[in-house]
């Protein structure tokens, strides 16, 4: 049946511009980037933009470290982040910056609407000043005590171990993260979200389908204690926008970050004048916007953001996907196991379309945290990849070339398992629609298990020795080839590069549509070897590298 053609706008949370993409960045690029291009395998209009968040205290400080201007090292941090995730096949339309012209403008909008509407406010208070460093510290750059749950070594603005949220303030034992010296407290009039003044909408939005049902409990909580005012602006010295009209303070990254999401994409429409930047982000716009996020910026995403845009006259998103943490071998990422591993790395001794499929056969909706298990993703990718997809092909194409000259037959040997196909796919497809990405995968290994199991019970290498058995020998590796090319049309937005293989040597795209019309009567190309097995030597020298290298 054909799908109404929907359009979409899709972001992933912004990579901050101060160090390397790494594997945990990239669970969510391309958990992302795989829903994206299921949506545009199926004939739907998506544009998925992203941008670096370039503003804070945390790139002013590395670029005076690096003895850099900070524009000069976010240029250049923006410069490494596109080619890694162009190398992962992350298919952005758009890869702008929050610092940018765009961006400015658009901050200073939504500010003056906001406080032309009331909703910001002027207030007095009192935040951590470091005596040695002279500034006045930012909630990443404080470090203590949960007052919730009195876990350690927690940030001056959430407990990553329970989830509070709080302020700095309220820290017990608060040291600097930049000099370690114990903060003093300074006065300082600071402007003011009015977000309790949303919590009505607010409430009504996060029960609407927009969030997965573990986010709605966690609002609640949130809900029942009470939302207070969201502080948005820092004082000077601060990388990032002077406030309007207010001489040395600067709008908190918190606000002009996602507001990124708006900039990049009137950067876009500003490149391409075909694309109307009001039918997205107008209040009342009937398009689909979809933010793919981690669990640790809910209450920015679900709460801050929204409240943001209803203030400011702009439409709220559609839809947040939220995923867990990445964990490498059941613990944190960790520099001196070599299992902090950055992009580039991994692209030195392995592939991107085995991360890629390996996070999706772990990726659903569930916010629960996904494990890289070395072991098992070296097992993972060799039985299915190898051994169950190209195998299917190889081991059928062969047969075509050396005994029809690459040439198909003129029918399907098999109609019934055809049928079973075609029959799943839109099982498939409705996983994919709904990020349930392990379960699509499971569906269809199971499916590539029961076509190798099909040229099994036929054993083409016995019919191929058989006087008078042409025929059936043609139909049977045919209809191999034919069941390689749906596995494949299925995997196709999470293995870009093997079915950019696999289509020279079907010498057809694959398209979802097409499905139903199996390959008859056409020539393929001879089979060249698609994908090589992980070696265990590989992935060690990965680790290593990343020992050596990461500081």
């Amino acid at each position: 049946m054909t799908k109404a053609i929907k359009k979409f706008l899709v972001t992933c949370a912004l990579p901050y511009a101060n160090g390397s993409i790494h594997l945990g960045h990239l669970l969510e690029h391309i958990q992302a980037d795989i829903w994206v291009r299921y949506q545009r395998l199926c004939g739907h209009k998506v544009y998925f933009i992203c941008a670096d968040d370039a503003h804070g205290t945390p790139i002013m400080l590395k670029a005076q470290q690096l003895g850099i201007a900070p524009e000069q090292m976010i240029t250049n941090i923006k410069t490494e982040h596109e080619a890694d995730l162009l190398d992962f096949n992350i298919s952005y339309d758009n890869y702008h910056s929050t610092h940018s012209e765009e961006n400015r403008q658009l901050s200073e909008l939504i500010y003056g609407r906001l406080k032309k509407n009331g909703f910001i406010k002027n207030r007095t208070i009192f935040q951590f000043y470091d005596p040695i460093q002279k500034m006045f510290l930012p909630d990443r750059l404080i470090k203590g005590t949960c007052p919730k749950c009195k876990a350690v070594d927690q940030y001056g603005d959430n407990c990553e171990v329970c989830g509070a949220i709080y302020r700095s303030t309220a820290l017990i034992e608060p040291k600097s993260v930049l000099s370690g010296a114990m903060p003093e407290l300074r006065t300082s009039e600071h402007l003011f979200f009015d977000l309790p003044s949303f919590s009505k909408m607010l409430k009504k939005w996060t029960r609407s389908g927009a969030l997965q049902e573990p986010i709605v409990n966690k609002l609640q909580e949130w809900f029942t204690s009470g939302l207070q005012q969201w502080d948005i602006s820092r004082d000077a010295p601060y990388f990032g926008f002077e406030i309007p009209n207010t001489p040395n303070k600067y709008f908190y990254v918190w606000l002009d970050a996602p507001i990124g999401y708006i900039a990049s994409f009137k950067n876009m429409c500003n490149k391409y004048t075909d694309i109307d930047f009001n039918e997205f982000w107008k209040k009342d716009s009937t398009t689909q916007l979809y933010h793919f996020i981690g669990k640790d910026i809910i209450y920015f995403h679900s709460l801050f953001w929204p409240a943001i845009l209803e203030g400011s006259q702009f439409r709220k998103p559609t839809k947040l996907v939220v995923h867990g943490y990445l964990t490498i071998n059941g613990q944190k990422m960790s520099k001196s196991r070599g299992t902090f591993i950055k992009a580039r790395t991994w692209l030195q001794y392995l592939d991107s379309d085995s991360l890629r499929y390996y996070y999706a056969s772990k990726l659903s909706t569930s916010i629960n945290d996904i494990d890289l298990n070395i072991e098992d993703f070296i097992k993972c990718i060799n039985a299915n990849i190898v051994n169950k997809v190209v195998n299917l092909a190889s081991r059928n194409a062969s047969f075509i070339t050396r005994q029809f000259s690459g040439k198909l037959a003129s029918q399907i040997a098999n109609p019934n398992l055809y049928q079973t196909f075609l029959e799943a796919s839109d099982k498939i497809g409705n996983f994919f629609e709904n990020c349930e990405f392990n379960s699509a995968i499971r569906e269809i290994m199971m499916l590539a298990d029961i076509a190798n199991r099909y040229i099994d019970e036929q054993a083409p290498w016995i019919l191929a020795k058989q006087e008078g058995a042409n025929v059936d020998l043609h139909e049977v590796c045919s209809m191999g080839i034919n069941l390689f090319r749906i596995v494949m049309t299925w995997l196709k937005p999470i293995l870009p590069s093997l079915s950019r293989r696999a289509e020279i040597f079907l010498q057809r795209e694959l398209n979802w549509q097409d499905i139903i019309n199996p390959l008859l009567n056409c020539t393929i190309q001879p089979f060249h070897v698609m994908y090589r097995r992980i070696e265990k030597t590989a992935v060690n020298a990965m680790i290593e590298s990343s020992k050596n290298t990461l500081k």
